[in-house]
């Protein structure tokens, strides 16, 4: 199996349920962010030298930015009657999956820093 298909399918089980339309945007999304990510890596590291923390974090990151594509879709505000909802530009739950996928391939990527151990 190859990277991108391994990253889709830890997402896809991340994910829970999830429609037609936003199984094909995720897998679009993985695509991508196994670029971004395997330009991001260390000088003479490749995806396969982290597999598994590379397959979380990316999986990760394309679930944060398929819940981003989602928020972006749904109304601003709405309101009804005395009661009105705005919504928040980022998702809590989307900064957190990034947040996670960021401290997980952060060790790797040659524009991060990390502590290992002491």
């Amino acid at each position: 199996m190859i990277l991108t298909q391994q990253v889709y399918a830890q997402a896809l089980l991340l994910a829970g349920g999830l429609d037609k339309q936003q199984e094909e945007l995720l897998k679009v999304l993985v695509t991508g962010i196994c670029g971004s990510l395997s330009v991001r890596l260390r000088q003479g590291l490749t995806p396969d030298d982290c597999i598994a923390d590379f397959i979380a974090a990316a999986s990760l990151y394309a679930l944060s930015a398929l819940a981003e594509v989602k928020d972006a879709q749904e109304a601003e505000q709405f309101t009804a009657g005395d009661i009105t909802l705005r919504r928040r530009s980022a998702d809590a739950a989307s900064n957190c999956l990034r947040a996670q996928a960021e401290l997980m391939i952060a060790p790797y990527l040659k524009d991060r820093f990390s502590f290992r151990g002491v």
